[in-house]
């Protein structure tokens, strides 16, 4: 019988997974474009996509697809769930961010930065 925390590691694989798969798929990045968001290849990235590989809890790709699900929910949230108009944000260059988000997504930083400038966008009041 699995144990409690391999159940929960498991599933945590799992959703994460299929949710960074479903991101891809509305943003229409590329498994090359995140690959280099996750730190994975390519190939690697196409297995995530069709099912056969997961992030695993506590891997440096889980991590950083943590963070890429914390930005698009943010993104959800602060433009009424419209994936056409992310996709347009993504893409057009900021003047804040100083670059467009999309390309700032595969450095740490960039993500990071980029999550936290969404959040303080929704924050404002």
């Amino acid at each position: 019988m699995a144990s409690k925390a391999s159940i929960s590691s498991s599933s945590a694989a799992r959703v994460l997974s299929e949710a960074i798969s479903r991101i891809a798929d509305l943003w229409g990045l590329s498994n090359a474009r995140l690959g280099t968001i996750l730190g994975l290849s390519a190939p690697t990235v196409s297995r995530l996509r069709s099912g056969s590989y997961r992030l695993e809890p506590g891997s440096k790709p889980f991590e950083l697809g943590q963070h890429l699900l914390r930005l698009f929910r943010s993104l959800d949230s602060w433009l009424g769930q419209d994936d056409h108009s992310a996709r347009s944000w993504l893409a057009t260059p900021n003047l804040d961010l100083g670059a467009r988000p999309i390309d700032l997504l595969p450095t740490v930083q960039g993500l990071l930065r980029t999550g936290d400038y969404v959040d303080a966008l929704r924050a404002r009041v």
